[in-house]
């Protein structure tokens, strides 16, 4: 059985939201995902709630929403969250306890097959490589313990590139489904400055979509990385997403 998986960092409500958020939901609608997985929802404005009921009203598309806000003090700012049209058996969330970081975790049906799906966002790219490891070694000894599912995949930010520890240990486990340039896209706000603009644009590949078990990749690509028609500064987050078509054995 085939189905479509996408992710995007959202970058909160920073830099032009009430635009941005209109090329996420169209592009949204046009990649018609089965289960899309955010970053950095905007916990004060319910950005997750309002792309699911835009996509409900506007497009005729359904979702179930799962979020996990982050913790402590960020708790009231930002989370993770995963809309989904599979049935979903259960849920859950890590909290790494490090930097008030998250991740959630819903079980879906796939057909009939459980498979678990994780949505995670690690320690920034200028921070320290060592917490994001830890980070990841928790993730996977998380996902251990929940071994009875019957695949998983794992989505998100993980602000590293391949050749960092944190990813070459995550790859021990996980294939990528893609190695594409997802950060930065040339989003302003509406003063002309950028994000993270000491970094070149679209440079590398820090978001991914992880896949283990018997899942197979049918296609995969960047997504949510076409600027407004008329405004060549205005994109729908400072990262491009990734979006894969994978199909399930037995």
């Amino acid at each position: 059985m085939n189905f479509r998986v996408a992710t995007l960092n959202m970058e909160q409500d920073h830099k032009r939201w009430d635009q941005r958020r209109e090329l996420i939901v169209e592009q949204l609608a046009a990649i018609d995902p089965d289960l899309f997985a955010m970053n950095e929802v905007c916990v004060p404005l319910q950005s997750a709630h309002w792309i699911r009921d835009a996509l409900r009203t506007r497009y005729g598309k359904h979702y179930a929403l799962v979020q996990q806000t982050r913790v402590n003090g960020l708790s009231a700012v930002e989370g993770e969250a995963l809309l989904t049209r599979l049935p979903i058996v259960e849920t859950g969330n890590l909290d790494y306890r490090t930097r008030d970081i998250v991740a959630l975790v819903a079980r879906v049906l796939v057909g009939s097959t459980p498979i678990d799906v994780y949505v995670t966002h690690l320690f920034m790219s200028r921070g320290e490589e060592s917490l994001r490891v830890y980070q990841v070694t928790q993730l996977l000894e998380w996902v251990e313990r929940r071994k009875d599912a019957a695949a998983r995949i794992v989505c998100g930010d993980f602000n590293a590139t391949l050749d960092k520890p944190s990813a070459a240990l995550m790859s021990r486990q996980f294939r990528p489904t893609q190695t594409a340039s997802t950060a930065f896209t040339p989003l302003a706000d509406s003063d002309g400055s950028v994000s993270h603009p000491t970094w070149p644009r679209m440079d590398r590949c820090i978001d991914y979509i992880w896949i283990a078990g018997p899942l197979e990749v049918a296609a995969s690509a960047v997504c949510f990385d076409r600027g407004h028609p008329a405004d060549p500064t205005l994109y729908p987050s400072d990262h491009a997403g990734v979006r894969a078509d994978l199909m399930l054995g037995t």
